[in-house]
């Protein structure tokens, strides 16, 4: 969220809680609509006060009919909500999470001993990849060699295939599957 926008939500959530009470206590007659309207004419009569409620006035229209006719997060920030932005001096190109996640999980079914392989991938804003990598284990599996290569190959094709750096890959062994049991017939 940029800046302006920050500024807009807090003076307008400012603004509608100011109303609210106002409204509240001339509901419960905790205040009457004279002493309102004595202060409201007061304020507006003074140089001062009356510059400094259209300073406000005027912002927050010119506030609100950005906020209403334009977006706030631009193509490229929606683009990159999707997946990573690589940008050279050729153009731009924006590689999807699912791409990167169906890279990840090719890389787990490379190895015998995983036998099935699920990823989530999270971009952070330096640049770099998270990636949570559920794997399913064979038995006879050495997961903690498993895991350290796996992880090892999963960075190195990245960094390989997208240029980018992967901060952490988090291996989780969902289960160990059995082996499958020949079938005997008599």
């Amino acid at each position: 969220m940029k800046i302006l926008d920050r500024i807009g939500l807090a003076l307008f959530s400012t603004i509608v809680l100011i109303i609210a009470v106002i409204l509240s206590t001339l509901i419960f007659g905790w205040i009457s609509l004279t002493d309102v309207h004595s202060f409201m004419q007061a304020m507006l009569n003074d140089t001062t006060s009356s510059n400094i409620v259209l300073g406000v006035a005027v912002f927050c229209i010119l506030l609100a009919i950005k906020c209403i006719f334009f977006e706030s997060t631009t193509k490229t920030e929606k683009q990159m909500g999707d997946g990573v932005l690589l940008e050279n001096e050729n153009g731009k190109l924006i590689i999807s999470r699912n791409t990167i996640q169906n890279l990840v999980t090719g890389v787990a079914k490379e190895f015998e001993s995983a036998t099935d392989a699920s990823s989530i991938v999270r971009a952070n804003k330096e640049g770099t990849l998270e990636i949570d990598v559920t794997i399913y284990a064979d038995p006879d599996a050495i997961i903690k060699d498993l895991s350290t290569n796996l992880q090892n190959r999963i960075k190195e094709i990245i960094k390989k295939s997208l240029d980018i750096e992967v901060k952490s890959v988090n291996i989780k062994v969902k289960d160990v599957t059995p082996k499958q049991q020949p079938n005997k017939e008599a």
